[in-house]
């Protein structure tokens, strides 16, 4: 790996574990939360990959307020399929490996 790790949903409780995981082990990471590159947001992805040069993206980056999401089905498809979606459309453009972390109880 040539480049640091891109982690998207640093502030999340997954994003914060893997972030404190990756600093405590020396592993260079760097923390992107939605101020630092909305994942809806293909060029703010895009520009954030392009300034890090990352050797790895890794996509923490979820709407999992599931009471908030049955209610708001436009903003959790916008983040946990289309945010998805334009993560692995730039790594695939940057030639980067992507890691997505998912569950079945986002989705089925």
């Amino acid at each position: 790996m040539s480049g640091p790790i891109a982690l998207f949903g640093a502030n999340g409780q997954l994003g914060r574990e893997l972030l404190d995981l990756a600093t405590a082990r020396g592993v260079a990471i760097v923390g992107l939360a939605r101020a630092d590159a909305d994942i809806t947001d293909a060029r703010q992805v895009k520009n954030a990959l392009a300034r890090i040069g990352p050797g790895l993206i890794v996509n923490a980056a979820a709407y999992t307020a599931v009471d908030k999401a049955e209610a708001d089905p436009s903003g959790a498809f916008a983040v946990n399929a289309e945010g998805a979606a334009t993560i692995a459309a730039a790594a695939e453009a940057a030639g980067v490996p992507l890691v997505h972390f998912s569950t079945d109880y986002v989705f089925d």
